[in-house]
């Protein structure tokens, strides 16, 4: 056995010697194999039924996706609740028409008119209001004004048709003269969206890097259709879910992005065992029951990690992060099935001409010299002479990258964050160019007393520093709550916002309270935004750690070592912060033409249980093949160069494939995907080529022998799992 290195872990005793290899047996993964060999056909048909009669389901059924918002506990929330219960007009949701003339807006009246009667007949809306009823609606040159359109209904309840109808009836009397747009969340969401670009641009660099790899279609193929199947179902059995289970609208995209990123990544992962095996001598069917017996182990692991993960964000308790969660955690599992039942299948019917392929590879390499890894074997030696310098410039590097999270703002995007050529932005636009930045974004103070005491609180609002306007109280229908709107000086967005909501629940609104004996309530969307925000950066610390044990403790009981968790757990937390650093740099900061705004609050938590998992998924495969040369030779810094050798290309490409199916969701036109699409690329790039290829190699040479170390008292207690 190979000395441990000096520096390593001087204070533990000597490493346990590893046990000996086990004798060659078929494992439960490798018995699933002979399984889907015996009955390819029958494991086929039957991926085709199923997956086939969830779409027809799923088309027959429809979808019922909606949002859910809601946070007990907090202002926002308990003044929507207010709202609702005393049956107050500001509990629904509305859309703004937004006229600019130069000339000034009344010269246009007698075309806005009668667009506003045929908008009160139309379909999901409740009310209109003119701008000429009210001279606030009307700016101080009289150039812009405003009708509100107030829906039968939330935003989420409201047909995105009935919606779309009013978009067109509005811009339907614009002219040269005449700008016409519509503003509101319900008319962003009924907006037309681009095309599947994303998705397409994913599949076809997924295939062309697949034959790239494999030079053969029909080799290239076959991890590509595993994972549109499993996309398929996926999504179909998600639609179906959604009826029983509250899943956001935007999720689809969503699954679309990681069913197709994970399901390549995990059958790449089998299907290059498996050629590796024929390379090595094994006949397909023998080469097919290997390689689930040990990247299948893989997988499968892989796949479990992303699922806690993605289940620990129900614990965070926001409705619609709760279905995201359910919905990936099921794309994960189909495409984790898939790879385990239908791939080997595949692979038994086509297992013939893939071996007469591969070997025909093999010969012409061997002919030329070439022995498969080599250029891998060369860089991991590379790093081996200088673990070190290495080992510090890859920190350095992904410390300096995650530098910026540090002042990540997390919020959510709205109208002023859209394409310019939206009508949403257009009118979001026009509205702060007439009323002011704050006027997009109004806070709305709640007072859960008599129409004196809602006066007071208007009164005092009125003179508070950042606030640009208060509006007259207006009492609900049964007269006990009184409702003051509040436009900010600042943007929704705006730092000085989030310091104004803070400055009106701790310091305005006690004092008020003391006076008037009334209840008082900051709330509205922007606050409800704040809210959500917060509440999740709040609770992400003990979400980042219950998932980070529960894979360290995986990792303990896989490898029986107290330092390969730990070094994955430090290494995968390095390469997700730096993820969020480039993310804060793009879209907080407006690095490459984007538009600066927050984070979604979203995005953090997604990434971080998707590339958590993803991360171990690599981690698995590269230490598992590291620990079987080092269980053979004994030589661990052979085994380090070996375990590079044989897992760099697969990881290489698998880290390429996904890269570039979630760098191309920043083409979408949604901000949330182009946030969560670069995040989950650049993780998995630095994940892929800093890490796995110089970080781990160089803190496996360093370690040494006392990479396999665990206390003999933890070893007898812990029971015996193995990944090989």
């Amino acid at each position: 056995m190979s000395s441990p290195c000096g520096s390593a872990a001087p204070f533990a005793p000597p490493p346990t010697p590893p046990e000996p290899a086990a004798t060659a047996r078929t494992g439960r993964f490798g018995a699933l194999a002979g399984w889907a060999q015996r009955h390819r056909w029958a494991a086929i048909v039957l991926w085709v039924a199923v997956v086939a009669a969830i779409t027809l389901g799923a088309g027959a059924g429809g979808s019922a996706y909606r949002n859910d918002f809601t946070l007990p506990g907090t202002d926002s929330q308990a003044a929507t609740d207010l709202f609702k219960k005393h049956g107050s007009d500001q509990a629904g949701d509305s859309v703004e028409i937004v006229f600019k003339d130069t000339a000034g807006v009344e010269d246009a009246r007698t075309v806005i008119d009668p667009m506003l009667d045929q908008v009160q007949r139309m379909a999901g809306v409740a009310d209109v209001r003119s701008p000429f009823a009210d001279s606030s609606a009307t700016s101080r040159d009289g150039t812009i004004a405003y009708a509100s359109v107030t829906l039968d209904g939330k935003v989420e309840d409201v047909p995105k048709e009935d919606v779309a109808k009013i978009i067109d009836v509005a811009q339907g009397i614009g002219s040269d003269d005449l700008q016409v747009e519509v503003g509101g969340e319900a008319a962003r969401n009924a907006e037309d969206k681009a095309g599947p670009t994303a998705e397409l641009a994913g599949i076809v660099a997924a295939l062309v890097i697949l034959v790239l790899l494999f030079g053969s279609l029909l080799a290239a193929s076959l991890p590509l259709i595993t994972a549109l199947f499993a996309v398929g179902g996926a999504i179909g059995l998600v639609a179906l879910a959604s009826h029983a289970f509250t899943v956001a609208d935007f999720t689809p995209p969503i699954l679309m992005l990681v069913g197709l990123g994970v399901g390549v990544d995990y059958a790449l992962l089998i299907f290059y065992r498996y050629r590796q095996e024929l390379v090595a001598g094994s006949q397909p069917d023998e080469a097919n029951r290997k390689a689930l017996d040990s990247a299948g182990r893989t997988v499968f692991f892989a796949g479990c990690t992303v699922i806690v993960a993605l289940l620990g964000l129900v614990a965070l308790g926001l409705g619609s992060l709760r279905g995201i969660a359910l919905a990936v955690a099921i794309t994960v599992l189909i495409t984790m099935a898939a790879s385990l039942v239908l791939l080997p299948a595949l692979l038994a019917l086509f297992g013939r001409r893939l071996q007469a392929h591969v070997l025909k590879q093999t010969a012409k390499a061997t002919r030329k010299g070439k022995r498969e890894g080599d250029r891998w074997r060369t860089m991991a030696r590379a790093v081996q002479r200088r673990p070190i310098p290495t080992l510090l410039v890859g920190v350095i590097a992904l410390l300096a990258l995650s530098a910026p999270a540090i002042s990540m703002r997390l919020g959510f995007a709205d109208s002023g964050n859209d394409p310019e050529e939206t009508t949403s932005r257009q009118a979001y636009s026009l509205l702060a160019e007439g009323f002011g930045p704050g006027f997009n974004g109004p806070l709305i103070v709640l007072v859960k007393g008599d129409q004196a005491a809602g006066e007071a609180v208007r009164a005092q609002l009125s003179e508070t520093d950042g606030i640009a306007q208060a509006s007259p109280a207006l009492p609900s229908e049964d007269g006990a709550l009184s409702t003051v709107f509040v436009y900010p000086a600042t943007s929704p967005q705006d730092e000085g916002t989030v310091d104004l909501v803070h400055h009106l629940r701790d310091d305005v609104a006690p004092p008020l309270e003391r006076d008037t004996g009334a209840e008082i309530l900051v709330g509205g969307s922007t606050a409800a935004s704040q809210d959500v925000s917060e509440t999740l950066a709040d609770r992400l610390p003990l979400f980042v750690a219950v998932v980070v044990g529960v894979s360290s403790l995986l990792l303990l009981l896989v490898f029986r070592s107290i330092w390969i968790p730990v070094k994955a757990a430090v290494l995968n937390l390095l390469s997700i912060s730096a993820a969020l650093g480039v993310i804060t740099l793009v879209f907080q900061h407006g690095w490459f033409g984007a538009q600066p705004g927050p984070i979604e609050a979203f995005i953090p938590a997604l990434i971080f249980a998707i590339v958590f998992g993803l991360s171990m998924d690599y981690e698995v495969f590269l230490v598992s093949r590291i620990h079987e040369e080092w269980t053979r030779t004994k030589d661990h810094s052979l085994a380090v160069r070996e375990g590079v050798a044989s897992t760099g290309k697969v990881i290489t490409a698998a880290a390429a494939i996904m890269m570039f199916v979630f760098g191309a969701f920043v083409l979408s036109a949604d901000r949330m995907l182009q946030q969560f699409g670069l995040g989950l690329a650049v993780a998995i790039f630095l994940d892929a080529v800093v890490i796995r290829c110089l970080i781990v190699p160089a803190v496996m040479q360093k370690l040494g022998a006392w990479a396999w170390w665990l206390p003999a008292p933890l070893a007898r207690k812990l029971p015996k799992v193995s990944i090989e």
